[in-house]
């Protein structure tokens, strides 16, 4: 609505004409300088060809017409590009209206426009277009401009124009306006032919190799142009070589106030401690005080925030320390919880810490002492000082099995000045999926991958078999409901549920495994406020024929749990947590029920949910149902675990190649490659 008020104003035309002028005056005023010196002559020999260029460099393409052969411009359907059309317009080039999706689900006009593109070209036109598609990444080539140059059997010429005077916006391109009274450079790469019967791996690497030639142009012209490429380039195209963006003031204000209030928080701490949420023997680690030895030789850090971080962590320290012997490996975490699973899971390689508070100078004597060569940290794990500080030692980055919120991504976006420095100091950015990858690129990261969830590929959580023998016996043959990861709001429902299911299956005992151990008594309170009959694991009890539900209030047990039970409510996902992971109860066998908030496990639970490998439920009264179903119906049981198992079958080898990517940072760095020789 808004843009066809603009058009019916005549604002394009008249914004249009302005900019072409603006154009014009730039070109006549500043002096040009061409790589290689007859590239317009190479051009013009190209031609009909497909001219590309990034998305925010293009205002002076059009100076490189000098034959002034017919031209179309591809412009996309919007707002902002019906100015910038109508500007090209008034230069004398055409316009096909419509662009990719570029990780949109709305329709773009991209069929549209791609057709007429190999028409136009076919018709002795040749197409300027941008590589890269909106919203971004920031100079990725897309799939678009290399099916035009298949189907059109026409060549990709790389450019790039720099001028030596510009303003460059905060955009997701970093558009870029050009200035008069400049030095006016264009560079050219080496033209690209995609033939018609090239495969998939051949068209990758062709569009790669567009990315190749366009980064190098773009340098030579800003280079010939006689300035940095810095300030026009995104963050998350930056080169590896080329330094970060500095700290914006919102950044420095925020090391300030945490350096501030380093003396105060050790009363924080304190609260903490009586709450059961620190352990207070070891709070010096939080301080950064080391309270063991660094060992010698090259160390790995990886830090994790909880339970479930930690269980993406261990099995790459696993894989890591199997293909790096000469290695050892800093885990830490900010959770009591997972310290325990990591006391009693870590190898003898493998020393663990609680992360220091995020306060510059715990952050630096955390790393005077420990030193590491590499630091990787897990999922959305993004802590400003630490990562400034180990950035300024030239520590390598890593965040793996990298996922973020919606509100999240929100968040940072509107603080880019905070987003940038840090995502951009991040070596590696390996997502869960393409949404989270693009996602990251957009707030600055570099090298982006989708490389799947780890969690899919990591071994199930231990079972003891002398407590699941004793736990079958106290159970004695009773109907069983598992409730894992409660989280507040979600036990009240379950013990409704429970209410619900004895009337159909008398004799039902259910177990409530709380994401919080520390719940147990809260919950044991409440369920006998409702006269029902509670026990608690944490007490050393045991459940017996009276028992309605049993609270497994411990660390580390879950994994027993998932194998008594044959059906799983898991948690966190009848109230807006998100929800936990289910491929843990998967792998045990058990059947997956499900509230309908799932978004941290979006890829897991739509594959589970596709395979009827899972089901929703949305209250007590579906919950019920759901579980009563599968206690009754053997074969509708043993479809959904063979759903299950097939879904994640299909989303396996994230930990593969995620291992290899980690190795091959470690080769890259210097201390560590040292023990390769």
């Amino acid at each position: 609505m808004a843009s066809d008020t603009v058009k019916r104003t005549g604002i394009p035309a008249m914004v249009g004409k302005s900019l072409a002028g603006f154009i014009r005056l730039v070109a006549r005023t500043s002096t040009p300088v061409f790589d290689p010196p007859d590239l317009t002559e190479r051009l013009y020999a190209a031609h009909p060809a497909i001219v590309a260029f990034w998305h925010g460099q293009f205002m002076m393409i059009r100076q490189l017409n000098t034959h002034d052969a017919p031209v179309m411009a591809m412009v996309a359907r919007h707002g902002d590009a019906d100015l910038i059309g109508s500007a090209m317009a008034e230069l004398g080039v055409g316009l096909i209206r419509g662009a990719g999706a570029g990780g949109r689900k709305k329709d773009r006009g991209g069929a549209q426009a791609l057709r007429a593109s190999v028409k136009a070209l076919a018709d002795g036109h040749s197409l300027t277009m941008t590589a890269d598609v909106p919203p971004g990444p920031a100079r990725r080539a897309g799939d678009g401009i290399i099916t035009i140059a298949r189907l059109s059997g026409r060549p990709i010429v790389p450019v790039a124009v720099a001028t030596s005077r510009f303003l460059a916006l905060d955009t997701w391109s970093r558009m870029t306006i050009n200035l008069p009274y400049s030095r006016l450079a264009a560079a050219m790469g080496e033209p690209i032919i995609v033939p018609r019967e090239a495969d998939a791996a051949m068209l990758e690497t062709l569009r790669q190799r567009l990315e190749t030639e366009l980064n190098a142009a773009t340098r030579r012209a800003y280079a010939l142009a006689g300035t940095s490429h810095l300030a026009a380039t995104p963050a998350s195209a930056l080169g590896p070589d080329d330094p970060p963006p500095p700290p914006g003031n919102r950044l420095k204000i925020y090391r300030g106030v945490t350096g501030a209030l380093a003396p105060v928080l050790p009363l924080w701490l304190r609260l903490r401690e009586r709450q059961g949420k620190e352990d207070a023997t070891r709070r010096p680690e939080r301080y950064g005080i080391a309270s063991a030895a660094r060992p010698a030789g090259p160390l790995i850090w990886l830090h994790a925030a909880s339970v479930g971080e930690t269980n993406v962590a261990l099995p790459l320290i696993q894989a890591l320390g199997e293909a790096r012997p000469d290695v050892n490996f800093l885990l830490t975490t900010g959770t009591v919880t997972s310290a325990d699973l990591a006391r009693r899971r870590l190898g003898p390689r493998a020393i663990h810490q609680f992360v220091p508070l995020d306060a510059p100078r715990f952050a630096r004597r955390f790393l005077d002492h420990w030193r590491p060569d590499l630091a990787i940290f897990t999922e959305s794990e993004i802590w400003p000082n630490l990562i400034l500080e180990t950035s300024s030692r030239g520590t390598p980055l890593a965040l793996v099995n990298a996922r973020i919120s919606h509100r999240s991504f929100s968040r940072w976006r509107r603080n880019s000045g905070i987003a940038r420095p840090l995502f951009n100091r991040l070596a590696l950015v390996l997502a869960q999926n393409e949404r989270f990858s693009r996602w990251f690129s957009l707030l600055g990261a570099r090298d982006v991958r989708n490389y799947g969830n780890i969690k899919i590929d990591s071994p199930p959580p231990p079972v003891d078999s002398a407590s699941l023998e004793r736990l079958r016996a106290a159970a004695m043959g009773r109907a069983l409901l598992l409730a894992a990861s409660t989280h507040p709001g979600e036990d009240e429902i379950v013990a409704v549920a429970h209410r619900l299911l004895v009337e159909r299956h008398p004799g039902l005992l259910t177990i409530i495994v709380p994401r919080h151990p520390e719940r147990g008594q809260p919950i044991a309170d409440m369920l006998t406020a409702q006269g029902l009959r509670a026990k608690r694991r944490s007490l050393g009890e045991l459940p017996d024929a009276t028992t309605d539900i049993y609270i497994a209030d411990t660390i580390g047990e879950l994994g027993t749990f998932y194998a008594l039970a044959p059906i799983a409510f898991i948690g966190g996902s009848l109230v807006k947590h998100g929800g936990q992971n289910p491929i843990e109860a998967v792998r045990h066998g058990a059947a997956v029920l499900t509230g309908p908030h799932t978004h941290n496990f979006t890829d897991a639970y739509n594959a589970l949910l596709r395979a009827k490998g899972a089901e929703v439920v949305s209250d007590a009264t579906t919950l019920a149902d759901a579980a009563s179903r599968l206690l009754t119906d053997a074969d509708a049981l043993a479809g959904m675990q063979r759903g299950a198992e097939s879904a994640l079958a299909g989303l396996a080898g994230a930990l593969a190649r995620t291992t290899d990517a980690l190795l091959a940072m470690i080769a890259r760095t210097p201390e560590v490659a040292v023990a390769d020789r």
